[in-house]
This record gives structure tokens, C-alpha cells and sequence, in this order.
């Protein structure tokens, strides 16, 4: 059994996030998207956060930048708060949740709802409103 996903999903990493973040998986719904997106976010997997940025949003995404972003920040835990369509059937969703974070030593609470679209069948982060 490999360890806990970083997700907070209670789930074992190769069983939740990793075949997604491998690129053996595409994730199923806005959520399971949204979780692995928080797990690239806490292993530095800023190519796995482009490749699932939509493409309106990548263009403007410098991955080195965020590369550097991903490792001053230490992500603690992840609560899903609800969702809003994003299931497997869904070309939109919403995902609401906060992220216990560490930057530069100093506890954040992050709360954001997110917004996903289906591109080419499979889901992206479109954008987000946050604290």
C-alpha cells in the first residue's frame, strides 16, 4: 500500500491522485480533478497544472513561476465544502473548498470555488474566486 493521497481523500495515493497525475487516468468529475490538482500543487507538478488549466487560461500560465509557487508553499490538508454539476455526465462544475496551507512558515486558510470545463472530453480549472 503506498502512503495517504495529499488529497485528505482517505484514500491511498496510488488509488486516488497518482494514476491521474501518471497520466494512466483522466479524472471523472470536477471534484476528482480539483483533488488531484491539490496533490500536483503539494509534489511541484506544475506541468500536470498546466495540462489541466483550460487552454484560455494556460496561455497565460508562466509554469516556471509556478513551478517556484508550488514549492514555497506546504499543502496541509484539502476540505471539499460542495460541489455543483461536474459529475461524469457534466460539461460545467463548481467545486468549493478550502486548503490549509504553510507559506513561508505562516499558516493561510485558502478558500476558493472553482470553475471547471470539459475540453476534448476530459475536465480543466477555468478559473476560481478566492479569499
Amino acid at each position: 500500500m503506498s502512503r495517504p493521497c495529499p488529497c485528505s481523500s482517505k484514500l491511498a495515493f496510488d488509488r486516488c491522485c497518482e494514476p491521474y497525475l501518471s497520466g494512466n487516468k483522466f479524472p471523472e468529475t470536477a471534484e476528482k480533478l480539483m483533488r488531484s490538482r491539490f496533490t500536483a500543487y503539494s509534489m511541484a507538478r506544475a506541468d500536470y497544472l498546466a495540462a489541466t488549466t483550460a487552454a484560455v487560461e494556460r496561455e497565460k500560465l508562466d509554469v516556471a513561476e509556478l513551478e517556484r509557487y508550488c514549492r514555497a508553499v506546504k499543502c496541509v490538508s484539502l476540505k471539499v465544502l460542495g460541489t455543483q454539476a461536474g459529475g461524469p455526465g457534466d460539461d460545467t462544475g463548481e467545486v468549493t473548498f478550502h486548503a490549509k496551507l504553510l507559506i513561508n512558515g505562516k499558516r493561510m486558510l485558502h478558500w476558493e470555488r472553482s470553475r471547471f470545463v470539459r475540453e476534448e472530453g476530459h475536465w480543466t480549472y477555468l478559473d476560481g474566486e478566492t479569499n
